[in-house]
């Protein structure tokens, strides 16, 4: 196979495996894994700073939070990478599914049961 390399004023430019562009990454493969793995790197670390930060406990507040902070980074161009693996859907649903896990008098109930209590919705559906 050839492999083509490419130059600048006789300057060889290096390969990549990823780009960015446009807050999107994209592997030379093009499966959007490496992009979902960043943004669920980003967004936990938001949602753990959302959690710690805030001394009041009204889920409310949290939620709020949640939806302004954390979930624009989950949602960010979801057309362009949407994930198509179980395993990179799991990945971004665990975010939420931690986060409303976390806040009071709901740890101990279902994910779908704690979603409507909050009036949220699943990340997968939100995705399709």
């Amino acid at each position: 196979m050839c492999e083509l390399k490419y130059s600048n004023n006789s300057i060889q430019l290096p390969e990549c495996e990823t780009c960015r562009d446009l807050g999107v990454i994209i592997a030379s493969d093009l499966p959007p894994s490496v992009h979902i793995c960043e943004i669920t790197l980003k967004t936990h670390q938001r949602a753990n700073h959302i959690l710690r930060c805030f001394t009041s406990g009204d889920s409310n507040l949290l939620i709020k939070a949640f939806m302004v902070y954390v979930r624009p980074l989950l949602e960010y161009n979801c057309i362009i990478w949407s994930p198509t693996l179980k395993k990179d859907t799991d990945l971004l649903e665990k975010i939420q599914r931690r986060f409303t896990k976390e806040l009071q008098g709901l740890k101990h109930l279902k994910n779908g049961i704690r979603l409507s209590r909050l009036g949220l919705h699943s990340l997968e559906l939100r995705h399709c």
